[in-house]
């Protein structure tokens, strides 16, 4: 004969759970914060405020530096430009012109003077004057400017195009051909061809 072990008991309960959370309800009062906690959370709102000193000082000092920059700027810019305007106000120097024919050859100082000229049958044109001689044609002359020669030989050195107006521009002989912008009534052409002699003239 078997025996039957079921008493018909109830099984144990359950052991209660570890970890469960609790909820508060809203008449809980909040938790003061602590010593230490109040002591790291002004630490914090002090460094804070640290930062912030620290940026807008160095703010202070970029707007500084930049201005400083800018106003060395602008004063080696009035410089330069003074030192422009007198550079430009001040005489380049003394140049000596001679007078040259076709192929370079030095002339008298009258072959290119243009009162000279026109009161001689010819004219002026491009910086250039022209003469008349026998049978119709021009010889054509023009002065150098910086070159040496007597009359006669080749002109050497110098240039034909003609020196910045405020440089004082005179002949040998010490006639002025050119004072302050005054005296030269149009710029030559290069150190090419004049357009030799045998040029005609016309009216």
């Amino acid at each position: 004969m078997t025996q039957d072990n079921n008493t018909g008991d109830q099984p144990p309960p359950e052991p209660p759970k570890r970890g469960s959370m609790r909820f508060q309800d809203s008449s809980t009062q909040r938790r003061e914060p602590s010593l230490a906690e109040q002591r790291a959370r002004q630490q914090a709102l002090a460094q804070e405020e640290r930062d912030e000193e620290l940026a807008r000082q160095a703010d202070a000092k970029a707007a500084t530096r930049r201005k400083i920059l800018i106003g060395s700027g602008v004063t080696v810019g009035l410089v330069g430009l003074v030192a422009t305007f007198y550079a430009v106000a001040k005489p380049a120097g003394d140049v000596t012109a001679v007078c040259t024919d076709s192929n370079g050859i030095v002339q008298g100082d009258d072959n290119c003077d243009e009162t000279y000229v026109t009161s001689h049958g010819g004219y002026s044109s491009g910086g250039f004057l022209f003469l008349p001689i026998g049978g119709g044609g021009y010889n054509s002359y023009r002065y150098n400017y910086g070159g040496s020669g007597t009359i006669g030989q080749r002109v050497s050195g110098g240039s034909y195009d003609a020196p910045s107006s405020r440089t004082s521009v005179n002949t040998k002989s010490g006639k002025s051909v050119q004072r302050g912008g005054f005296g030269i009534s149009g710029k030559s052409g290069g150190t090419g061809s004049t357009g030799g002699t045998g040029k005609s003239g016309g009216s």
